[in-house]
């Protein structure tokens, strides 16, 4: 709750304001039974028609007053709710887009996007309801005691004999009910995580007629809040019959010590109408407490799960600036890595180093961990062991956006968004067309993009499903190249390419990006077979480093990779040579350009 009273800070005058319009409404409220009993009790047998006059105006502008007080502190309180929650949405937003990979596993996407959400929505809810009641409900009720103890001491004792009972009530209730809103939301991330598995994985799921599976996991995740939700809602609802039992059995007590008064003389029928009226307003009152604290309780869970995130330390701390003179671009000194603490290593003593204009290829069974080897470099992670360094630095001594700024890159499984084909490419940087039309041509993308109807200003749907995947991989492909990065990352990035593509890419590449050192990371060998360096991994561990003829002699695994795509006779390097081949448009046995396949 810390977190939600730092953002309520720079709203306090406004609240101070809405509170004491708020309050002189409620104080109009109060003043009504009490008008009401002496008007009764002492100016209707007077039989004088112009104090009764009066009296009555002097009710209708109470009652003008406190509607007017309460719907305006109320407007007061909708706005502060709305401002004090998109701030902390905005700060939630950009916190959660800074943090580690690693501690974005922790809380993980799903739980991420229901704070992001639920939990905020709640706070908003929670806020507005705590200005509206929380202020008006205790000036009722305490005035309502206040007023009823200055008319009749006798029977606002007897009230307040039932008072304790519903305090310990309220205060029981509301403590068992915060942790099982907990529960409830972490069931709402459940439900978000496979709400955006079936979103995500549609196709998959209706190509392998998985629909009604999916339905049953959504009706299992959908049947667990339930559950959560039916048993906080249900433990928190039994205050309220509670209190309603507590206050009408004192109301009981009051009708009938009233009615002996009443008859004893010791009080006006009047004074019963109004002390029965401040009951209704006490009754009230703590209806509205009740529904406060149920409200309360939702949000202070929200409000911890929000602060989990907010007060997370940063993870990728920047050291001090660490740097050696070295020929290099590029190097790994014995980096080891696990994603988890205590759990086997995904990575292990892995070393390279690339000058620049280099090209190293990364080649491996999956789940052999080259793409770890990237987000490392990315400084997506921190090595567990190990140095990375960049031009002599150490990545942890390089701010990550001046690190980040260094790189192009085409991750596995990368994202297009909602847009136009050029502003995809472009990303919000700050580029000419030029740098556009030049990445589209390198990335082969051009030939496509002619054939839509608006060209480069055609517009993507969500994630780019109206391209092939193909056409989807080209435009990441340019997106990368763009701004002509000093180090070029390609993960996986031509595995949907056809081989003439794939053959005029890298042949692009070595043509436009000569100066660019590139890391290609591949699941086909002839997208790396011409690459300076060629790093094969297995189990996380490094078992050859050469070039492609060197490795073809030297790792038995790589040979075997080799020859199974592309043939017996890439075991003799004399048929096989590393050198660009002259382009020939009319070879039909080669690629579209006139490269064999698989060869530049």
């Amino acid at each position: 709750m810390k977190k939600v009273f730092f953002y309520l800070r720079p709203y306090v005058p406004r609240m101070i304001l809405g509170v004491t319009i708020k309050f002189t409404g409620t104080i109009m409220d109060l003043f009504l039974p009490w008008i009401l009993s002496y008007l009764i009790d002492v100016i209707v047998p007077k039989e004088n028609m112009g104090e009764i006059l009066f009296y009555g105006f002097l009710m209708l502008v109470c009652s003008v007053i406190a509607w007017t007080g309460n719907v305006v502190a109320n407007r007061m309180a909708a706005r502060v709710a709305r401002d004090t929650t998109q701030r902390m949405r905005h700060d939630l937003f950009r916190k959660i887009s800074y943090l580690s990979c690693r501690q974005t596993d922790t809380f993980t996407i799903a739980s991420l996007e229901s704070r992001l959400t639920s939990d905020t929505y709640n706070i908003h809810q929670m806020i507005g309801m705590m200005q509206r009641l929380g202020i008006r409900a205790p000036i009722l009720l305490l005035g309502g005691i206040a007023m009823s103890m200055f008319m009749e001491p006798v029977l606002t004792l007897v009230l307040m004999a039932v008072l304790p009972f519903v305090g310990v009530t309220v205060f029981y209730i509301s403590r068992k009910g915060i942790p099982l809103y907990t529960r409830l939301q972490q069931a709402v991330d459940r439900m978000v995580r496979v709400v955006r598995e079936n979103a995500s994985g549609i196709r998959v799921i209706k190509a392998l007629s998985k629909t009604e599976y999916e339905k049953n996991r959504f009706d299992e995740a959908n049947k667990n809040i339930v559950e959560k939700e039916t048993k906080a809602s249900v433990t928190m609802a039994a205050s309220s019959p509670l209190m309603n039992l507590f206050l009408n059995l004192g109301l009981t007590l009051v009708v009938v010590a009233g009615a002996f008064r009443v008859n004893a003389g010791h009080t006006q029928p009047g004074t019963i109408l109004a002390f029965l009226t401040y009951f209704t307003i006490i009754l009230n009152a703590l209806l509205s407490i009740n529904r406060m604290f149920m409200m309360f309780s939702k949000g202070s869970a929200s409000a911890r799960r929000i602060s989990d995130v907010l007060d997370t330390p940063e993870d990728l701390h920047l050291s001090q600036k660490d740097h050696r003179d070295s020929p290099y671009h590029i190097e790994f000194d014995h980096v080891s890595f696990a994603y988890h603490v205590g759990r086997s290593e995904v990575v292990s003593d892995i070393s390279f180093a690339l000058k620049k204009g280099e090209t190293l290829g990364i080649i491996g069974a999956t789940g052999c961990g080259k793409s770890t080897v990237i987000n490392l470099l990315i400084r997506f992670y921190d090595p567990d062991e190990g140095t990375i360094r960049i031009d002599g630095d150490d990545i942890q001594g390089i701010p990550l956006g001046e690190l980040h700024e260094k790189f192009g890159i085409v991750f596995q499984n990368d994202v297009l968004f909602a847009d136009t084909i050029e502003e995809n490419i472009r990303f919000g940087r700050e580029m000419d067309d030029e740098a556009i039309e030049q990445a589209i041509d390198c990335a082969q993308a051009r030939p496509f993009i002619r054939e839509l109807e608006d060209g480069a200003k055609s517009r993507l749907t969500i994630r780019g499903s109206n391209l092939s995947g193909g056409q989807k991989q080209r435009v990441l492909i340019a997106r990368a190249l763009a701004a002509h990065p000093q180090i070029l990352i390609l993960d996986d990035s031509s595995s949907a390419l056809d081989y003439q593509t794939d053959a005029r890419l890298r042949q692009a590449l070595a043509k436009n990006f000569s100066e660019t050192t590139t890391i290609i990371v591949a699941q086909r060998a002839s997208s790396i077979r011409h690459a300076d360096h060629i790093l094969v991994l297995e189990n996380g561990r490094e078992i050859g480093y050469g070039t492609h003829d060197e490795l073809m002699a030297s790792c038995p695994a790589y040979q075997k990779i080799s020859i199974s795509q592309m043939g017996q006779d890439d075991r003799n390097p004399e048929k096989s040579s590393p050198n660009v081949h002259k382009i020939n448009p009319l070879n039909s046995k080669g690629g579209e350009d006139g490269a064999p396949e698989g060869n530049i």
